[in-house]
């Protein structure tokens, strides 16, 4: 195959690698190679550049290349890689987080980078973390066949300066940091990391990008020529410093990171680290989270009202912490659609109705029927007891049975609904005049026997 005759290839220093020169020499433990060709049109010393196309699946090869004897204590153990698509330029690298954000409000529920499960061999675990967009991860045994098939989905001009079209486009890294167990079965002790730099096209524009530097190279003479790397068919990534942040490399099972070994879906809510088998109970009507409630109440009230995702982020805040957040705060730490509805949920937000009315009843008929359920109210002639009525609907039928269920007689009951016009004309009350109230409008309401034994007409006055 192409990748297994590449690998004798020596190994490209990387341009800007932060390694001292003693390690170039050194035969690296594992070995990655992309399996996509490299730009012909790249100086000589020059880090290679590799052409991708935007969600279409590339093999990754994971390669145990160590010496006899070399790193025993892996030997029949499992390994974590972490995946990640990151920025090469300095200048974007130190605005990452808003480059990144800004993709995520621009692409709502893409992510960055993901893997093909059906296609991968060998990869155990795999997960991606939903607030982690260009990052995901595996476990993986080095004496076996290993193969990943990632998918990148951000193009490289979508964060260029100028959107005319037509500009160049950023160039990505693909990095993998890899880590072995340490004594608590943690896979947080680093063992290699590599990188190697790559430009994402829409669909097919990796490919035209590859014709026209091929064209591109075939104009130039001889000597010029000699001063540029020959296009390889497989992109073999380079020696790195490990990627700085290593916050969430422990392997336990957690709240938002789906283990499922055949899909990305989220896996099941988990409760102080242990899977919850049994079903959530609805949370209740009023549950807003108080200033004294300790982290664990914060932990529960999160995963009452389905943010078990962010639990991990959030372990360590009170009731307290999590109310001084700013809308921005949540919006930026959780995105937009669950930061939104988190803000919601902390600072308790009624819906509000879409109008409000206020009733008072005024003949005796009524006060008779509703004597029953309103003996505390003192109606007098003096002084009228007003009710308010939500009505979302807006419709002369939901008026009708919210007008039967506050004077707790059936809406069958109800014969018509009237309006008092200019003067004294009864308008019978439509959908559209319901439409057309003012918010919080008073009336009071006066009832007449209708034809029909036991109904009656409702007048709003």
């Amino acid at each position: 195959s192409l990748c297994s005759d590449v690998l004798a290839l020596p190994i490209f220093k990387q341009e800007e690698s932060s390694l001292p020169p003693e390690n170039e020499n050194k035969i690296l433990p594992f070995q990655y190679v992309l399996c996509a060709a490299t730009s012909p049109a790249v100086k000589l010393h020059d880090e290679t550049l590799t052409y991708l196309n935007q969600g279409q699946s590339y093999e990754i090869r994971m390669l145990d290349n160590r010496k006899i004897g070399e790193l025993p204590e892996i030997n029949g153990k499992l390994v974590k890689s972490i995946f990640r698509v990151v920025f090469h330029d300095r200048r974007l690298q130190y605005t990452e987080h808003q480059q990144l954000e800004g993709w995520r409000w621009n692409r709502p529920g893409d992510r960055i980078l993901d893997i093909d499960i059906p296609m991968s061999v060998g990869i155990i675990d795999p997960r991606a973390n939903p607030t982690q967009l260009n990052t995901v991860e595996f476990l993986w045994d080095p004496s076996k066949r290993t193969s990943v098939f990632i998918q990148v989905h951000c193009i490289s001009t979508e964060f260029t300066m100028r959107k005319h079209g037509g500009e160049k486009g950023v160039p990505f890294r693909v990095q993998i940091d890899t880590f072995k167990e340490n004594e608590n079965g943690e896979y947080t002790e680093h063992l290699h990391s590599a990188s190697c730099q790559i430009k994402v096209f829409k669909p097919k524009g990796a490919d035209r990008k590859q014709k026209t530097d091929r064209e591109k190279m075939e104009k130039r003479t001889p000597h010029e020529k000699e001063k540029y790397q020959p296009s390889y068919e497989t992109t073999i990534l380079t020696e790195c410093s490990p990627w700085p942040e290593i916050t969430y490399v422990n392997n336990a099972p957690s709240p938002g990171f789906n283990s499922s070994h055949s899909s990305f879906s989220i896996g099941e809510a988990c409760v102080n680290g242990s899977p919850n088998h049994q079903p959530e109970p609805p949370p209740p009507i009023a549950d807003n989270l108080l200033p004294t409630s300790t982290p664990q109440e914060a932990q529960q009230w999160l995963h009452r009202n389905r943010f078990s995702t962010f639990s991990r982020l959030f372990r360590n805040f009170s009731g307290a912490d999590l109310l001084k957040l700013t809308r921005e705060d949540v919006i930026q730490i959780c995105g937009p659609a669950d930061g939104i509805r988190l803000f919601n949920a902390l600072k308790g937000r009624m819906v509000r109705p879409r109008l409000t009315i206020y009733v008072c009843q005024e003949s005796q008929q009524l006060r008779d029927l509703q004597q029953k359920h309103e003996d505390t109210d003192a109606v007098t002639s003096t002084f009228f007891v007003y009710h308010a009525i939500y009505l979302e609907e807006l419709t002369a039928l939901e008026l009708t049975e919210k007008l039967a269920q506050l004077f707790s007689i059936s809406s069958q009951q109800i014969s018509q609904i009237y309006k008092q016009g200019p003067t004294g004309i009864h308008v019978l009350i439509s959908d559209e005049m319901i439409q057309n109230f003012q918010d919080e409008s008073c009336f009071v309401l006066d009832t007449m026997k209708a034809e029909t034994n036991d109904s009656y007409h409702i007048i709003l006055k």
